[in-house]
């Protein structure tokens, strides 16, 4: 059996309950070395077999996880943050399909949520947002162009940009033609809830500029909203006296005002 499992934003004891247990039971761990904090590791037991994908391709590391099979072992595919983002596991387990190994799927917290922690944000602010856009610029990978930047700007919705740090310059201009202005709050965030974080407050017009002062080149996610400044929103129904649920009734002293 293959277990994939998101490894969390990078903070060790952020990974899933079930996902410390899979690692703490695994003959063979198949793990993302260029961005999945090798601390996890350390739950691994004594005998278990480690690989780092990053120096492997993809028919390397099936070849792994097939020989594991083949020896009744479990193997664990620890991916960094949440799989299903930006995690290249559907090949792999299309592969396993055709080989009829089976998987199973262990969900993880991605960076975006681990930058929404440092910073205290919410990004479904009522009267703001209440919607989050998780993107990112072409590069090897292309981007559909129904997916542009511009387009997803035009919302004015709060956005989480991954994969994009080298090309800020870029990225803000094309935010601001879809329609952000240049003034729009928004975030830096290096590493989010490892150990050598760094986080940073500015405008989208000042986006390039703070990656540049404090020498952020990689590893990084751009947050853009309102949401990111929390100015201006809406008192939340769910906890409003005045609001009735399934749960909560409007109070009968609230009634006879």
């Amino acid at each position: 059996m293959v277990y994939f499992v998101g490894a969390g934003t990078g903070a060790p004891d952020l990974i899933t309950v079930r996902g410390r247990r899979y690692l703490e039971q695994a003959d063979v761990i198949i793990y993302a070395g260029s961005l999945v904090n090798p601390e996890l590791l350390s739950y691994a037991k004594k005998d278990c077999e480690i690989f780092n994908s990053a120096t492997m391709t993809l028919e390397e590391v099936i070849a792994v996880m097939e020989r594991a099979e083949q020896e009744q072992k479990m193997t664990v595919r620890l991916h960094t943050g949440e799989p299903s983002i930006y995690g290249a596991v559907r090949e792999q387990m299309d592969i396993l399909d055709e080989k009829g190994i089976s998987y199973e799927s262990c969900p993880g917290v991605s960076a975006c949520f681990g930058a929404a922690a440092s910073l205290n944000l919410e990004y479904t602010l009522p009267g703001i947002s209440q919607s989050l856009i998780i993107t990112r610029m072409a590069g090897k990978t292309p981007v559909p162009e129904r997916e542009s930047i511009e387009s997803f700007a035009a919302h004015g919705a709060s956005m989480a940009i991954y994969l994009s740090t080298g090309r800020l310059g870029e990225l803000t201009e094309r935010l601001v033609a879809g329609g952000y202005p240049a003034d729009t709050p928004a975030a830096l965030v290096y590493k989010a809830t490892w150990p050598e974080e760094e986080a940073y407050l500015c405008t989208l017009a000042e986006l390039e500029e703070t990656a540049r002062v404090h020498n952020i080149t990689k590893t990084a996610l751009v947050l853009v909203g309102e949401a990111v400044a929390h100015r201006s929103y809406e008192r939340s129904k769910l906890y409003d006296p005045d609001f009735e649920t399934e749960f909560r009734k409007i109070k009968k002293s609230r009634e006879k005002e």
